[in-house]
């Protein structure tokens, strides 16, 4: 009998050590999801503002008063439409290929793609004051970090909100299509409020399946792929997000 006591104690701290061990990984492999999608946030608010001072000439008292050769190049040309779809095109390739690619090239075309998306962004300098901008970054991140530590911590099983929030984020893409026609601020609104429900949603939605996506059997490799594949996710949604929010509340030039 004492010696199944003791079969059994050891059993039981076997089991503690290897929970013990995935939790452990199981943080810093999220650490790491983290660390990639704020230095693609990083990137991105760099590389817009750095563009947008490049694109425009201010007068005295800061105020837009026109375009520099670049800025008409960036913003006034059909190159626009070029930098509107590149980052789309390259997401696509990422989420594509990123299976058949090694680490190191996984990662930098992950801040390749943040740095298209900060110059297809910096034009929202041209239309909003830069406090609002910083203000609604913030907000921005205090609600990503909340939704985000809620999918992480949660128990509750949010598998069944991605059919429902791909719905939604369908619905998005149809109305910005249909609004760019129409060009309705009320339709614009109704965007921005359905957005910014959809975007939080799958930011604890993204959350709970990135944290499920780990594996304490993955090799280095294959940990570092979900890991930007994972941040890929975060990032997309904070980007969304922040860009709802500042229609709904940023304050226009």
């Amino acid at each position: 009998m004492a010696e199944l006591d003791r079969r059994y104690g050891q059993g039981a701290a076997a089991g503690r050590a290897d929970a013990g061990a995935i939790d452990q990984g199981l943080r810093a492999y999220m650490l790491r999801v983290y660390n990639y999608m704020a230095s693609g946030v990083a990137i991105t608010g760099v590389v817009a503002y750095v563009i947008y001072a490049m694109a425009v000439v201010t007068g005295a008292d800061g105020a837009i008063t026109g375009l520099t050769p670049l800025g008409n190049f960036m913003y006034a040309s059909a190159f626009k439409w070029v930098l509107f779809l590149a980052p789309l095109g390259l997401v696509f390739f990422l989420s594509a290929r990123i299976n058949s690619m090694s680490l190191g090239t996984a990662q930098i075309s992950f801040w390749l793609f943040s740095a298209l998306m900060g110059a297809s962004l910096s034009s929202i300098f041209l239309v909003y004051a830069g406090q609002s901008i910083a203000r609604v970054f913030f907000i921005t991140a205090a609600t990503f970090g909340a939704l985000s530590l809620y999918g992480y911590t949660t128990k509750r099983d949010m598998s069944a909100w991605g059919s429902f929030l791909f719905m939604g984020l369908i619905g998005i893409i149809i109305a910005m299509l249909v609004n760019v026609f129409l060009a309705s601020s009320a339709l614009q609104f109704a965007i921005s409020v359905v957005g910014v429900l959809v975007f939080a949603g799958l930011t604890a939605y993204d959350t709970q399946q990135i944290k499920e996506m780990y594996s304490a059997n993955d090799d280095g490799t294959l940990s570092g792929r979900k890991a930007v594949m994972g941040a890929l996710r975060l990032y997309l949604d904070f980007i969304n997000l922040f860009m709802m929010l500042l229609s709904l509340f940023g304050g226009r030039r």
